[in-house]
């Protein structure tokens, strides 16, 4: 089959990318070969050598119990907790887009599924020298839809919103949202409520804290394709 593939896009950092990347890779490899594919990696830990730790690969890998390797996960990985540009200038290796992209085919050329996770919100910079590169140019590279993830509790509309309207401007595809830390309480569900409202854009799941499984049709995850 070809490789189908979905980028997975916070609302900002620390919204549970990961955690939801990784509840789809799992649900995906019951369906066939599926790799996990980030970017860019900063603020990991460093092994005994003073290396930086891919934490986020590492977790995936672990999580949903592939067999692919950390290695191919991710082509930059920093030790500094800065936004990707930033850690790059520091630590001297910027981020390449050639770069990006060939480890992204490559997993494309051996897998039946691609999930690829972005590094904090949609308008994060890996790239800011000469040359920019931003979070939202290497989903247009790939060209494949997104799946947005946000914490459901407060503060969810406003950040659905600006980013569901950042990423329609520049011409993203978005199959929908995911709400983390959901609880069905009224703050919850009205929020849920009122992004559909002000945006259009359709709920795909509601992750709550310590869910093992991810529950949704996977057509929705590539916006409705079988």
């Amino acid at each position: 089959m070809k490789n189908k593939a979905f980028f997975v896009v916070g609302t900002g950092t620390d919204v549970g990318k990961t955690y939801v990347a990784a509840l789809a890779v799992k649900k995906l490899s019951a369906l066939g070969s599926v790799a996990y594919y980030k970017a860019a990696m900063s603020g990991d830990e460093s092994d005994a050598y003073g290396n930086p730790v891919a934490v986020d690969a590492r977790f995936v890998k672990a999580f949903s119990g592939i067999a692919q390797s950390v290695q191919s996960m991710c082509p930059y990985v920093y030790g500094k907790a800065y936004s990707p540009h930033l850690a790059a200038r520091v630590c001297g290796r910027q981020v390449e887009m050639h770069e990006v992209l060939r480890g992204y085919e490559a997993l494309g050329r051996t897998y039946d599924y691609t999930v690829v996770e972005g590094s904090g919100g949609i308008v994060c910079p890996l790239r800011y020298d000469g040359y920019k590169i931003f979070l939202a140019d290497v989903i247009a590279a790939m060209d494949i839809p997104c799946v947005l993830v946000t914490d459901a509790g407060l503060g969810a509309i406003n950040a659905v919103v600006l980013t569901v309207n950042y990423m329609q401007k520049v011409g993203l595809k978005i199959s929908g949202v995911i709400y983390n830390c959901y609880k069905d309480d009224e703050i919850c569900n009205d929020n849920i409520f009122m992004c559909e409202e002000l945006t259009g854009v359709k709920t795909i799941a509601k992750v709550r804290r310590g869910d093992g499984e991810l529950d949704c049709d996977v057509r929705d995850l590539f916006g409705g394709e079988k």
